[in-house]
């Protein structure tokens, strides 16, 4: 008998293996982790407990009996959310909920979207949109920033060029409130130009806010979907306002592009009992939670910022956020963080290399994006000097005596 072989029946196509989890690095600047510390556990198994000797029956439906839109007192309260915070009217009627944002993106991006097909994103934006378009065969055009988030004027540049050889892309992606990964917010007078771009092209908008409940300050622009609901697909999550471990996130639509984007849900209903929780804690606790979880993000982002300026002077430009969990950051033009990512990860240090979050990746080279949510306080300081003396054996910067940055 000969040996069996897997890898004679998988398919041709698809990304590469995963590798094996070997723990989390010592210090982790990576993913989307949030503050373990915010996590309210005790409320959390209350809201569980609640629900489930209230509603625990329900668990023998499909979709808790609510349909394949999700349970209804969660949609009711992402519709409550919407419209006090993100100037969105709309009910629960004009929200699906999904296993976090990714589904959402995931179904979205099917409904639109075939192989050969163009989609214009930011040009640094997260780096899951930009892969998993990119497995779809769609071609990516990476539309330029400042901090204010898509120049407008690069932005009608590129759509007049693409509509001269008449191509007309499938959407827009866009995070226009704390981005990720350079943290600006898009003031409203750009977002009302973003959606006459969008009206003049015929190009909807698939506006991804996953982080518009951590901005700092109060009172930002409405979504995009509040200003014109017609031509914008709004997708939110509650991992970055809750927990990330908590796979629950939604999309907003009208029924043109909702009942599509169900039609491609085929998984029988996103996690019922998490979406029984979150509706309960939150129904009752939304901003006390995030007015608490903001203060230790902020906290948290100061000690970052410090850190940074005292490891790696001025030989770092900084990106300081408008919110959120992330800090990007440019080292000098001759530097490539590619070169030293892996050495840093096997010292314990992990960082997202900043052509990860790039349409064009060597034009990040020299950036990188850290995740300062998950690590206390102590560990960033730590991290971000080890960070440092890798940086410097690997590349000569920052320039230091020692292991004293110089300043002079």
């Amino acid at each position: 008998m000969t040996e069996f072989r897997y890898k004679d029946a998988f398919s041709a196509t698809g990304p590469e293996p995963a590798a094996r989890f070997t723990g989390l690095p010592k210090y982790n600047f990576v993913y989307g982790h949030n503050d373990p510390a915010q996590v309210p556990s005790e409320a959390l198994a209350e809201a569980a407990a609640r629900v489930i000797r209230e509603n625990g029956s329900r668990l023998a439906m499909y979709h808790l009996g609510d349909g394949p839109q999700g349970y209804r007192p969660l949609r009711d309260f992402v519709a409550r959310k919407l419209g006090a915070t993100r100037g969105i009217s709309c009910t629960a009627d004009d929200v699906v909920l999904t296993s976090g944002s990714l589904q959402g993106m995931d179904l979205v991006n099917a409904t639109f979207l075939d192989a050969g097909d163009t989609a214009i994103l930011e040009e640094f934006t997260y780096g899951g949109a930009i892969g998993k378009l990119q497995r779809l065969g769609v071609e990516v055009i990476g539309a330029p920033l400042d901090s204010d988030g898509i120049r407008m004027d690069a932005l009608e540049a590129i759509l007049k060029d693409l509509a001269g050889r008449g191509v007309t892309p499938k959407f827009i992606y866009t995070i226009p409130t704390v981005q990720n990964p350079t943290g600006s917010v898009m003031p409203i007078d750009r977002r009302r130009q973003l959606l006459a771009l969008s009206a003049e092209y015929g190009v909807p908008i698939v506006e991804d806010e996953c982080y518009t409940d951590l901005a700092w300050e109060e009172g930002q622009p409405p979504a995009l979907y509040a200003l014109d609901p017609s031509r914008v697909v709004h997708i939110g999550s509650f991992s970055k306002s809750l927990a990330p471990a908590l796979r629950v996130g939604y999309v907003v639509g009208g029924w043109d592009v909702l009942s599509r984007v169900l039609a491609r849900k085929t998984d029988a209903g996103s996690p019922a009992i998490e979406q029984m929780v979150i509706a309960e804690y939150f129904g009752a606790a939304f901003d006390q939670h995030v007015a608490s979880l903001k203060t230790a993000l902020r906290r948290k982002l100061d000690v970052m910022v410090e850190s940074l300026e005292r490891e790696f002077g001025t030989s770092a430009e900084l990106f300081v956020p408008k919110g959120g969990i992330f800090l990007w950051l440019k080292l000098p033009d001759h530097v490539d963080v590619r070169t030293f990512a892996q050495s840093a990860l096997d010292q314990g240090v992990a960082f997202n290399p900043g052509p990860e979050w790039a349409c064009d990746p060597d034009a990040a080279k020299s950036y990188m994006r850290l995740c300062f949510a998950l690590p206390a306080e102590h560990m960033i300081r730590e991290g971000v000097a080890e960070l440092a003396r890798i940086c410097f054996e690997h590349t000569g910067v920052p320039e230091r005596r020692g292991n004293v940055q110089q300043t002079s």
